[in-house]
């Protein structure tokens, strides 16, 4: 069998190990250490705009506090984006809050401001003033931020902003991840750069996150002995990770640029192809990352089904996915309220993620253009 071809597997920049071999020969292994200051230095200088960043143990845990530090607590009301993966979600129920589910757009995939706008009138006209809004940069693409920060500011309601798979994707020219009242992003494995496992929370002043730093290291106050008087967290990075990190930012623009040349394959690959379209940027005003490539297929233009092209990936070792599924539609948060008309859920069924990691070679991409190529031989 051939190899596996990954969606988006780690790609390693070759200096990962120097940084990890002086932790390992200084013993700094542990939450903090030169590494988690320099890498938080890095992600600050390459952010810009004043950005404050605290490394944590994943971007759930940097939703989690984010969360804690807007005051969300039982029963609250938070507004947020349906189409991503769960971890966007997940924090609102851990602080007994509820989650209010938000359908996209089709420009950018991302949360409607239009929607969103009539959720917040609903929930008002219940009782219900909504604490925050969670908006997601999906597959790396910036959502409509100028019309969902205007919706925000019109309710004074604090933004979350999940840039977990944005690092380095631009709206206008300004950073993703520089947007929010707290932002975030995610180092997993599968991401535009890793440190293995964790994550970040950009701040907008250094109050916020020291913070937040406090909240990750146990909420232990400053006395000699262990003194608690708030519930803290274990969500710091190690240094052993944040030494990963530094060794990734090194790569970072060339990591973006050879996932934005990925997608340019597909453009070609697909521009003859009736029904097929590959998610692009709207505009100059956009700028992805293109973590991930994905297209839709309307399967009566067409004549196949995204499930079926995955299936046909599948059998030659090439991994694909579809889209996330909408979290108004998972079964663990089946009672919770949804404002939309169904946008996202036809996203989910028409959609696939094809593979984009930037360490696909060559040969990687002849052998993935292939298969496409012979499994749409069938339909001509």
């Amino acid at each position: 069998m051939n190899q596996k071809i990954w969606l988006s597997s780690p790609h390693m920049g070759g200096n990962e190990q120097n940084y990890i071999k002086e932790a390992f020969d200084t013993n700094w292994i542990a939450p903090l250490g030169p590494n988690v200051n320099g890498f938080e230095n890095d992600l600050q200088n390459y952010l810009d705009r004043a950005a404050h960043v605290a490394c944590l143990s994943s971007g759930t845990a940097a939703i989690h506090l984010a969360l804690v530090q807007l005051g969300i607590g039982l029963n609250d009301e938070v507004l947020c984006q349906s189409m991503t993966f769960s971890a966007s979600a997940n924090p609102i129920i851990y602080q007994g809050a509820k989650p209010i589910f938000i359908d996209s757009e089709l420009d950018t995939w991302n949360m409607c401001p239009m929607h969103l706008e009539e959720a917040i009138k609903d929930r008002i006209t219940k009782g219900k003033i909504p604490k925050a809004i969670i908006l997601v940069h999906l597959y790396g693409m910036p959502a409509k931020l100028d019309k969902l920060l205007a919706v925000a500011k019109k309710y004074n309601i604090s933004v979350i902003e999940d840039a977990a798979e944005a690092l380095g994707s631009k709206y206008k020219g300004r950073k993703c991840g520089t947007f929010g009242n707290f932002s975030i992003l995610s180092f997993n494995g599968n991401k535009i750069i890793t440190t293995s496992g964790g994550g970040a929370m950009v701040c907008r002043n250094l109050v916020d996150k020291e913070k937040t730093i406090f909240y990750a290291t146990q909420a232990r106050d400053n006395a000699p002995h262990y003194e608690h008087t708030t519930i803290g967290y274990n969500y710091r990075m190690s240094n052993i990770s944040a030494g990963i990190g530094r060794g990734q930012m090194e790569v970072l623009d060339k990591h973006i640029n050879l996932r934005r040349k990925i997608n340019t394959v597909y453009l070609d690959l697909f521009k003859a192809v009736d029904g097929v379209t590959v998610m692009q940027e709207l505009n100059e005003n956009y700028y992805s990352n293109f973590w991930l490539s994905c297209i839709l297929i309307e399967k009566e233009k067409a004549g196949f089904t995204s499930e079926e092209l995955r299936l046909a990936l599948e059998k030659e070792n090439i991994e694909s996915r579809p889209l996330w599924k909408p979290l108004h539609l998972q079964p663990i948060f089946k009672n919770c309220s949804y404002y939309g008309n169904g946008e996202c859920e036809s996203l989910f069924k028409k959609g696939l993620c094809l593979p984009s990691g930037s360490n696909l070679s060559s040969k990687d991409l002849v052998r993935i253009s292939t298969t496409i190529k012979k499994f749409l031989g069938h339909f001509k």
